[in-house]
């Protein structure tokens, strides 16, 4: 609170228009006009902490009603009212445009003191125009003797009219004043008490009560109401004590009785609001921003399954594994390594076991795995896909703060699926990416981090979830993608693509029945001989899984169920056989007594009667309904044979997403300048392949007889041109590298290679084979392809432990160390250059 000041016999007059600052109040006020400019830069901000300015409230002339004695420019004080035109140092309320205007105003003849608190400087842009912020305090009153211009801005000789020690002790006799204070005082509290429990505010306001002078209470509290500008000017005339306590007692206990009459009224509208009208304010409620957003957070923190756990079934390792023969046809390594999984967890409920990552060519029940996992353990099942995601924010959930924001997959599953412990599956964790906005598959480290999500982060729930009850299963195609921290976090299973047998008894015991109750069909209508499935499988199908297989025996149900449709009396077969035309024949039926031949009634003629015993045959799957269902044939055992009748052909074999596949390498040569070209939409690896294919066979050409004797250069004078069909297929890998090499040697030496043998096989530039990966799913297609003969790297020798024996059985398997034993073995009678040998 302002100390006692002495005031100068002159002060700088800052007009307020309709408003009054009260002694003890402050202000904010932005000074832009040139008069208010210069009145501040003069009187405060170059006297600093010295500077003292009067505030005096100033009227419209044109009103009609005026408080007080008015004050002229340039005179005394005068009762009367009069227009004079002069300018003002006006607030900056009533200066929109910053400009000063001539305006005809009455100037009050009392004022108030004031000194800046703050006071901060600042240049407008682009204009430079000076302006000042200052926060004003009211020190006491004053009288205006006479008004003068100096500048741009006002001057008055004022006389102070603040109560002094002896007046104040003078008043403190009176036992009205005393009274006043009292009544005052109790109004006050009252009024102080009613604020701070609507606010729930702390009890600091009462120590004014105790601490500062009833005078100037009177002034600070009124000056805290919204009330007219003559109440304000009233309040600063009342220089009297016992006219200010009475002014500011009436002003207070009206401000408190708004308030009681206020909340009473609220009150009672609250209490007769219809239930319409309480919709109608909860819908406003739900209007305020961020409502929706946070209404969601708490309605996902509430949904999620914290404690919600499904009670694990008491483990039946025997009805788990029939249900997985049920589920599943052959697979047997698998199988027992789940039945393993499962032994543990009966062993040890709480076991962190491995994160079982099933690879494998699509179609061959990578997902339908997991799905029995689940059902075997007596726990829900939720699927989370992975393919293309790209953003981090998809595992980890988006932060509330964005726009859109929403939990991860995984927070969304488990609310989703209800319980904290379901079986998870990661499908396609291999199609993951990352860019700009992350990396998905460094978020999934925590996940499968047993030591890790216990408290798993999700950005958007920004609250630790325990995710170590969730079992998680994965899936992928293929290994590559997959980063290795993410990939040494599971336990890989692969599953290779099936043979023909395999995919006949699936067909047979799981896919026909599926297919027929999904169209409506029975064994009434449709029959689908083994013998026509193995030939779908060996002309329409050459996949690892059973996908396209369940695609054309889907096809075949199609075609069936529209002949079923077509019969409109089918139905009625057999409707009307029950009933028994005398009760002759009744009485013979419960005696007992055969009746060879149905008794139809009387009054039906013939072609009813026809229609009536009608019976819809069974339509059997032969060679012409395949043609006409599926068309011709897409396979034969020809192709091999077809594609290796001209020299410059090898048969390799690759291993894709899709699992193994048969590939033709054609290599052809022309006039040129010894350039090799490259064509098939290859990766870099497999281009360095055939350079490396192309420098062996140069190195070797007098050896392998490819160049007459004289000739300075394999090369000399012409191209080379290799292809990998197909071309719109990507291709890369370690190995084509003999596949390579023998196109070459067929090409340059004009002979055929052996249409019944295929091979793999990566080499060195010295001409040793190296082994290569996926030799069980390479040794399928080329059983699925009709390939007898497959030349393999001597180090893959242990990998055909996981071939079936009856594929084996089919097939010829010859082991090679180095590249001359490929070709020893790829072509008819040997290698080419011992046939020339001979000769």
């Amino acid at each position: 609170m302002a100390e006692p000041v002495e005031l100068p016999t002159r002060l700088g007059i800052l007009a307020f228009r309709n408003k009054v600052l009260l002694p003890g109040a402050i202000i904010r006020i932005r000074c832009t006009s040139p008069s208010s400019v210069k009145l501040v830069e003069q009187e405060l901000w170059q006297r600093e902490e010295k500077g003292l300015i009067g505030i005096v409230p100033v009227r419209d002339a044109a009103e009609s009603a005026s408080v007080g004695p008015v004050l002229y420019p340039g005179g005394g004080t005068d009762s009367g009212e009069r227009n004079v035109k002069s300018h003002s140092g006006l607030s900056d309320s009533r200066k929109a445009d910053g400009k000063s205007q001539q305006e005809a105003v009455h100037w009050h003849s009392r004022g108030v003191a004031a000194r800046a608190l703050h006071l901060s400087r600042g240049v407008e842009k682009p204009s430079g125009r000076v302006t000042y912020t200052v926060v004003l305090e009211g020190l006491c009153r004053f009288s205006v003797l006479e008004l003068n211009s100096r500048g741009n801005y006002y001057t008055a000789r004022i006389s102070p009219l603040d109560i002094t020690k002896a007046d104040m002790d003078q008043a403190e006799q009176d036992p009205d004043f005393v009274s006043l204070a009292r009544q005052f005082k109790v109004t006050a509290m009252e009024l102080i008490s009613v604020l701070e429990q609507k606010q729930k505010t702390g009890g600091r306001t009462k120590v004014l009560l105790e601490t500062v002078p009833v005078h100037k209470l009177a002034d600070i509290f009124v000056a805290s109401f919204e009330i007219s500008f003559e109440e304000q000017l009233c309040m600063l005339d009342s220089i009297d004590l016992k006219v200010r306590l009475s002014k500011a007692t009436e002003l207070v206990d009206r401000h408190l009785q708004s308030i009681r009459v206020a909340e009473k009224i609220t009150q009672k509208v609250e209490g007769q609001l219809s239930k319409s009208q309480r919709e109608f304010l909860l819908r406003q409620q739900p209007q305020q921003p961020g409502y929706n957003s946070s209404r969601v957070y708490l309605e996902l923190l509430a949904d999620l399954p914290w404690q919600k756990a499904t009670e694990e079934q008491k483990l039946d390792l025997r009805a788990a594994k029939e249900r997985l023969d049920s589920d599943h046809y052959g697979l047997a390594k698998i199988k027992q390594r789940i039945i393993e999984y499962l032994a543990v967890r009966k062993l040890k409920p709480d076991a962190k076991g491995p994160v079982l990552c099933f690879v494998g060519p699509p179609g061959v029940g990578k997902t339908s795995l997991a799905a029995s996992i689940a059902a075997a353990l007596g726990r829900k099942f939720i699927r989370i896909s992975l393919g293309g995601v790209k953003d981090e924010a998809d595992i980890r959930g988006h932060r509330r703060t964005y726009i859109g924001s929403m939990p991860g997959r995984l927070i969304d599953g488990i609310k989703r699926v209800g319980v904290s412990n379901p079986v998870m599956l990661l499908d396609e964790i291999d199609k993951t990416g990352s860019d700009v906005r992350g990396d998905p598959a460094s978020a999934l480290l925590e996940v499968l981090d047993p030591e890790q999500n216990k408290s798993f982060n999700d950005h958007y729930l920004n609250v630790p979830y325990d995710l170590s009850e969730v079992i998680f299963v994965a899936t992928a195609n293929k290994l590559q993608p997959i980063p290795p921290p993410l990939l040494d976090r599971m336990e890989v299973i692969e599953l290779p693509g099936y043979t023909p047998e395999e995919k006949a008894k699936i067909a047979m015991q799981y896919l026909i029945p599926r297919v027929m109750d999904q169209h409506g069909l029975s064994s009434e209508f449709l029959q689908i001989p083994e013998g026509m499935v193995k030939l779908i499988i060996q002309r329409y199908t050459r996949e690892a899984g059973v996908r396209s297989l369940e695609r054309n025996l889907s096809a075949l149900a199609r075609a069936a169920a529209v002949k079923v449709a077509e019969q409109d009396n089918f139905s009625a077969v057999s409707k009307d056989f029950h009933q028994f035309s005398s009760p002759v024949e009744e009485s013979r039926l419960a005696e007992g007594a055969e009746v060879e031949m149905e008794v139809i009634p009387m009054g039906v003629n013939n072609r009813e009667i026809s229609n009536a015993l009608q019976v819809i045959s069974p339509l059997i799957v032969d060679e012409t309904m395949l043609e006409n269902v599926l068309g011709p044939p897409k396979y034969d055992d020809r192709e091999t044979a077809e594609r290796v009748s001209n020299p410059g052909v090898s048969v390799g074999l690759v291993w894709t997403a899709f699992g193994g596949e048969v590939q033709f390498v054609e290599a052809t040569t022309m006039a040129g300048k010894g350039e090799l070209r490259l064509t098939g939409q290859l990766g870099d690896v497999i281009k360095e392949s055939a350079q490396i294919a192309l420098t062996w066979v140069r190195a070797r050409a007098m050896e392998l007889s490819l160049v007459a004797t004289g000739e300075i250069s394999l090369m000399e004078g012409r191209d080379i041109h290799i292809h990998f069909p197909a071309g719109a297929v990507p291709k890369d890998g370690p190995s084509a590298g003999v596949t390579l090499v023998t196109a070459l040697v067929s090409l340059l030496s004009q002979k055929r290679m052996r249409a019944d043998t295929a091979m793999t096989g990566e080499m060195t530039l010295r001409g040793l084979v190296l082994p290569v990966g996926g030799i069980k799913d390479k040794v399928l297609a080329a059983h699925r392809y009709g390939i007898k003969r497959i030349i393999l790297p001597q180090r893959n020798s242990k990998d055909l432990v996981e071939v079936p024996s009856a594929v084996l059985s089919n097939l010829e398997i010859i082991y090679a160390k180095r590249m001359e034993d490929v070709l020893e073995q790829a072509f008819e009678g040997g290698c080419p250059w011992r046939q020339r040998s001979r000769l």
